[in-house]
């Protein structure tokens, strides 16, 4: 028995659609045995886990693909980040390790102590961290398999004021920051993100996020995997730092959808 849900779920969509909505971010479940190894206390644990929990964006998601001509795939992390982050290098290539934000966060969003110094994280990162990684790359696998290609669609948030953790906090922070890697992120791909979110406000490149997630056994080698990041900023759809979504919600999974549709043909 457990008092957590599966750590991930991969929800299938059409059988010809090539894109996968990846949300990696929208959980607060943190196991019991996880949650003893983190030194705040219950009510700073939840104040974190409103900063840090890019909330509500599996729920845009949802509607993206219910709304959809051609339903996507979706991979969910049903666990919090504070158990291990998915998306980032689990080595010192990494660069958010500079502020204790590895694959396994040492440190909090205002830097405060989240673990204990010298934490081991390895048990995380074999327990959680992997079997996610291996899941999604089938995942990938399997889209190229059926279409030929694989669309990843990054869905995160962010909060309108900076956090002190955030290591490029200086630069725009427009409605939809457009994450892009030069060789996943294909121009037709941003354009198509420009175009479909368009309703929804200003959008921006790579500032103040950048990059996008690509599977490690595809990074950098297979042109057929693109990918963008979609950073929604929390405002345009949700009370911040951790509170209920609004009227934005709706018209954010309606231009996801239309990326969705756009990228699928």
């Amino acid at each position: 028995m457990t008092d957590v849900p599966p750590s991930f779920a991969f929800l299938p969509g059409d059988a010809d659609s090539p894109v996968i909505l990846h949300v990696p971010h929208s959980s607060r479940e943190i196991p019991a045995d996880v949650r003893s190894g983190i030194v705040l206390d219950d009510a700073a644990l939840e104040r974190e886990l409103d900063h840090i929990t890019d909330a509500h964006t599996a729920s845009v998601a949802e509607a993206a693909a219910r709304a959809a001509g051609v339903a996507p795939w979706r991979f969910e992390n049903r666990l919090s980040r504070l158990v291990v982050d998915p998306e980032r290098f689990p080595d010192g290539r990494e660069e958010m390790l500079s502020v204790g934000m590895g694959a396994v966060y040492t440190r909090t969003t205002h830097k405060d102590v989240l673990r204990p110094g010298g934490f081991d994280g390895e048990p995380l990162i074999e327990r959680y961290f992997r079997p996610y990684a291996r899941a999604m790359t089938e995942a990938v696998a399997g889209r190229l398999a059926a279409t030929g290609r694989a669309v990843i669609i990054d869905v995160h948030s962010y909060p309108s004021a900076p956090l002190p953790y955030e290591l490029h906090r200086d630069g725009p922070r427009p409605e939809i920051c457009l994450g892009t890697d030069s060789f996943h992120t294909p121009p037709a791909l941003l354009d198509a993100a420009r175009e479909a979110f368009a309703p929804c406000g200003g959008t921006g490149l790579d500032s103040p996020f950048a990059g996008t997630y690509v599977p490690l056994e595809f990074f950098g080698k297979r042109a057929e995997v693109s990918a963008l990041m979609v950073e929604i900023r929390r405002d345009t759809y949700m009370t911040e730092p951790g509170g209920a979504p609004h009227q934005g919600l709706p018209r954010l999974a309606a231009a996801l959808a239309a990326l969705v549709d756009a990228v699928s043909g």
